[in-house]
């Protein structure tokens, strides 16, 4: 008997619900299909105008993500046609990519700070520290750099061929650059002191090797990919991102140009790592 009260309880409170939420147009909810759908990543317009809407004159207030890329673009000199030419891969990156400068006004991070300009003695060598180190102090402009260095590191961003999600594999695809073979960066900043190898360096646990010198030796190459060339290749890992040369997790990748993919690289935080120009 007591089972039973409970039960027809239960199915009178029920009853006065639904008939309440009639009563005050809080009518129940009816069965629906979901349907799936996917994001459509295909932007339709160029890069060149994916660069620029969100660039230095933005078509919305404040997303100026591509800033100092744009800036940087017209300090070298390169015609941004480049970005509407078809069968291209091309990496944006990010104004954190290049400088993350706080209140201080000093960068802490990005392109600016881990290849600062290299000091040089009245005689034009390169001044060294006590410990035999090459003095830098972090640029706080791109007129700080080499013309022709900023060139190179542009036209290394920007791939011939198409790669993306649609055929990337866990193992490396090189793509060639705009970046011919056997380019170095000049000594003007630490970039131009990063060894370059012609083959893979890692550590015990797997990690790439980057490493830089305090002289240079004749007939090598510094700062910029031997070939030219550059790696894409997709992580197992959440969310499945793209990473360029084992080194540079791409922060968007995919998206879809009409002339190309656009993977953006955008790290955040007071202390970004830069896109490093070469593979091995």
């Amino acid at each position: 008997m007591k089972t039973s009260k409970i039960i027809w309880t239960g199915l009178c409170s029920l009853s006065i619900f639904i008939s309440s939420c009639s009563m005050f147009g809080l009518d129940i909810q009816e069965d629906y299909e979901y349907k799936k759908s996917v994001l459509d990543p295909h932007i339709n317009k160029t890069a060149r105008q994916y660069l620029e809407d969100r660039g230095k004159n933005p078509i919305i207030a404040n997303d100026t993500i591509f800033k100092w890329m744009q800036l940087g673009l017209e300090y070298a000199g390169i015609n941004l046609d480049e970005y509407e030419k078809p069968g291209r891969t091309f990496i944006f990156l990010g104004n954190g990519a290049i400088r993350a400068i706080p209140a201080s006004g000093i960068p802490t991070g990005g392109m600016w700070f881990t290849f600062p300009v290299t000091v040089r003695n009245p005689d034009g060598s390169l001044k060294l520290s006590t410990a035999g180190a090459v003095e830098t102090k972090p640029a706080t402009k791109w007129a700080d750099y080499s013309k022709a260095d900023v060139r190179k590191y542009f036209l290394y961003l920007i791939a011939l061929g198409d790669f993306g999600f649609n055929n990337a594999q866990v193992a490396n695809t090189s793509l060639q650059t705009l970046l011919p073979p056997n380019v170095s960066a000049s000594d003007s900043s630490r970039l131009g002191l990063y060894i370059v190898n012609a083959e893979p360096d890692y550590n015990d646990v797997g990690a790439r090797v980057l490493s830089y010198v305090s002289a240079r030796q004749p007939g090598v190459n510094y700062g910029f990919d031997q070939e030219g060339k550059i790696n894409f290749k997709i992580l197992n890992s959440d969310y499945s991102p793209l990473q360029a040369n084992d080194y540079n997790t791409l922060t968007t990748s995919g998206i879809i140009s009409t002339n190309g993919q656009v993977h953006v690289y955008a790290p955040t935080g007071t202390t970004p790592v830069p896109f490093f120009p070469y593979r091995y």
